[in-house]
């Protein structure tokens, strides 16, 4: 077994063998799932690959990382939530509720990076602990904070949709611009 080093700018390396153990090739040890999950929690770049074929196996491993989350408290998803991600699979629109939820999760960080960057100096009141505090205190705020951040988001998603509905020149050869000129000619 040959293990390697990481060098600057490459993916930390992490080999699934038929067993379903998982090696990293950085520290030459066998890792678990709560160690992977370490590794995103600490935003450390990593590749999980299949020992034999090299295939990328990252995806799976953080959505196996997922599923236990999920079964072990409190969920982040509902079982609404779950089956109208579901309902998109196949969906003319998959590829874009992709990159929508992606968007969306990335604003959501930025937003908890600036009050964390806002709440820094501020002592003992800046820990997890504090935090969890406040938002039980803060919770019908922070609630319509969310709802309106997820209204505008939303409102945001319906200009799109409108726009391109619209734009009958660019988007002639649509479903969508075919039926619309049936009910303008009736």
């Amino acid at each position: 077994m040959v293990t390697r080093s990481k060098k600057a700018g490459e993916d930390r390396l992490i080999k699934k063998y038929p067993n379903r153990r998982l090696y990293d090739t950085q520290t030459s040890t066998y890792v678990t799932l709560a160690d992977i999950k370490g590794l995103v929690m600490t935003s450390e770049n990593f590749k999980v690959v299949d020992a034999k074929t090299d295939e990328d196996l990252t995806r799976n491993i953080l959505l196996q990382i997922i599923l236990e989350e999920e079964a072990g408290g409190a969920p982040v998803f509902s079982t609404q939530m779950l089956s109208q991600i579901i309902r998109f699979y196949g969906n003319s629109m998959q590829g874009l509720m992709g990159n929508y939820l992606e968007k969306t999760m990335q604003s959501f960080v930025d937003i908890h990076n600036k009050l964390g960057d806002q709440t820094k100096g501020l002592g003992a009141g800046s820990t997890p602990e504090a935090w969890a505090q406040m938002l039980n205190l803060q919770n019908p705020l922070m609630q319509n904070l969310m709802g309106n951040y997820m209204e505008q988001s939303k409102d945001l998603f319906v200009k799109m949709q409108e726009q391109m509905q619209g734009s009958h020149n660019m988007f002639g050869s649509f479903p969508f611009a075919q039926q619309s000129n049936k009910s303008e000619k009736e």
